[in-house]
């Protein structure tokens, strides 16, 4: 039985990567996994997903892949696996459209995204998620202290931001993962303030 599955955790924890190995996986033995990530995320391209270490692919806009396939949902049985990356920017409806898609037509997704955003308020996708998935898993990564990072936060000439739009694309250099105490505290570590 296919399963909507929501792999998430802060950034840096290889959540990309991790997709794209699941990929990987599916196209090593012959199936066909079908890649998607919402039109907004354009960082990398429109149509490609790229990991931090490297590693990439082509892939196809949430928006477009349902637009193509609804109502009819004709090639279902041409696709083994649907593979979702930054997944929070998902919509509550567009979750709803996939678990529908796990439920009635027997092909699981797996989607990979942040929790939290920079406040650490659930993303709207994220929280639905969190929600309806049949399995919850955490991607882990560090805190610059050592400790598990939870949340992400977002940082302007060296200080922590407070307050702003929701989304705001960037990598490394816009955000660093924290553990709960420093993310409470707004303590970005010292290599961040180098």
């Amino acid at each position: 039985m296919a399963k909507l599955i929501f792999r998430y955790g802060a950034m840096d924890a290889s959540k990309t990567a991790n997709a794209l190995m699941v990929r990987f996986n599916y196209y090593e033995r012959g199936m066909h996994a079908v890649v998607l990530k919402p039109g907004m995320e354009n960082r990398d391209g429109a149509n490609i997903i790229k990991s931090r270490i490297g590693l990439s692919a082509e892939c196809e806009s949430v928006e477009s892949f349902l637009e193509e396939r609804t109502p009819d949902f004709k090639d279902a049985d041409e696709i083994d696996c649907i593979i979702i990356d930054e997944a929070q920017f998902l919509s509550v409806a567009q979750v709803d459209q996939f678990a529908w898609i796990v439920d009635n037509l027997n092909i699981p997704v797996i989607c990979y995204g942040l929790r939290t955003d920079f406040l650490g308020k659930a993303f709207p996708g994220s929280a639905r998620l969190l929600e309806l998935a049949d399995n919850l898993e955490e991607v882990p990564t560090i805190c610059w202290c050592g400790h598990k990072a939870r949340f992400q936060a977002r940082v302007c000439n060296g200080k922590m931001v407070t307050e702003g739009e929701q989304v705001a694309l960037g990598g490394n250099d816009m955000y660093v993962s924290l553990c709960r105490k420093h993310f409470m505290n707004g303590d970005i570590g010292p290599a961040f303030l180098k």
